[in-house]
């Protein structure tokens, strides 16, 4: 572990020296006034927890099981669009890392690295996130493609029905796909390890979706094909479709009331992941550990339970924990890390956490992982 960026916060502020303003403020931004945003670390804070000193005490271990399948850590790499724009080669930097860490790593279909690619770095050892195509035969190939690629865990896109209001995006010009304004260049030079990074790896691209897109188009024709071609709003028919054709596991992600809840259970799915996009959809929503809390008496032992959003520390991990999640995802936290050290960022923000959270389980005196919801105070 580099001793110079022993945090999160260490390596967020290191990537934003090392970015152009727009990739920066399009990885740290929600929407509206941010206020989701902030909210998701602060409520994750905000909860307590209580040590035990006088016991016997055989050490930590921070192994965990999901889906049958053990993990080295209870937390994995959640699933980012357009990857590449923010760091090139991120997304193939991040799924190495995972795979060597033993930790899982989710796909986004929108971002910058293909299906086929991320099985090859991790063995198909991924979890695939469907942004849901507006029409079935794309799904279905989509579905196909992940399939034949090793991956047995699907995960649904449920927090998207609307692009979300982002105002620093707007400013930049960052529509899908984004626009290179004279602002943007003017940024990009003055970022000349980011900019020769990326002509080292070619424009950032959807990879997984370029064998749908239609030659030729110009930035505000595929913004046009992008938005025609991909509807994000599930419903129950959405639902059931993909579920009598997926056969392995299939996991909601955006369920945040138990409303949703009990209908994603009814469905048959294996797993709900409690988020809310980021704080990037809804800036008077609530916090995932907020929607956890209230979920976990619900759910918890009907179907798996996780979450994502506003975790940037070990100790951030230990709370949702604590709070019912039987596993947690990071999305803008590993991305801080491969910006701000390229290739070494993915390990970088892997041990971290491992660190910090085992650091966590023997202050508070927790052999394991499921011990962790005994010491909320």
């Amino acid at each position: 572990m580099d001793s110079r960026y022993p945090s999160i916060e260490f390596l967020a502020s290191r990537a934003k020296q090392r970015m152009p303003r727009f990739a920066y403020e399009y990885l740290s931004g929600g929407c509206m006034a941010e206020v989701n945003l902030a909210r998701n670390t602060a409520d994750i804070r905000a909860v307590e927890l209580r040590p035990v000193y006088l016991r016997d005490y055989g050490g930590a271990s921070q192994k965990s099981t999901i889906f049958g399948r053990e993990y080295a850590s209870p937390f994995g790499i959640a699933p980012v669009g357009l990857q590449g724009l923010m760091w090139p080669r991120s997304c193939e930097i991040l799924a190495g890392a995972a795979a060597r860490h033993g930790i899982p790593f989710v796909l986004s279909t929108v971002t910058t690295a293909s299906i086929e690619t991320v099985a090859e770095i991790t063995g198909g050892e991924f979890w695939f996130q469907l942004y849901h195509p507006a029409e079935d035969a794309l799904r279905d190939d989509l579905l196909k493609r992940v399939a034949e690629a090793g991956c047995k865990t699907l995960v649904l896109l449920a927090d998207t029905p609307t692009f979300g209001y982002r105002p620093k995006e707007i400013r930049n010009g960052l529509s899908v796909p984004p626009k290179m304004t004279l602002s943007n260049i003017l940024q990009m030079c003055g970022s000349p390890t980011w900019a020769l990074g990326q002509l080292a790896a070619g424009a950032p691209a959807f990879r997984t979706l370029e064998r749908y897109i239609p030659k030729g188009l110009n930035m505000k024709h595929l913004g046009l094909f992008m938005n025609k071609t991909f509807s994000g709003r599930l419903s129950e028919a959405r639902i059931r479709a993909i579920r009598d054709r997926w056969r392995d596991r299939l996991v909601i992600k955006g369920v945040v009331n138990r409303e949703d809840a009990e209908r994603a259970i009814a469905l048959g799915v294996d797993g709900i992941i409690v988020s809310n996009h980021g704080g990037r959809q809804l800036d008077q929503g609530q916090s995932t550990i907020r929607s956890l809390q209230e979920l976990a008496p619900v759910v918890k032992g009907r179907i798996a339970l996780m979450m994502d959003g506003g975790v940037r520390s070990g100790s951030d991990v230990a709370v949702a924990l604590a709070c019912g999640a039987e596993f947690v995802f990071l999305g803008r936290a590993a991305m801080y890390g491969v910006c701000a050290l390229g290739d070494r960022g993915g390990d970088q923000v892997v041990e971290i956490i491992q660190t910090q959270l085992r650091q966590v389980l023997e202050q508070l005196g927790c052999e394991t992982i499921a011990e962790l919801p005994q010491r909320l105070a």
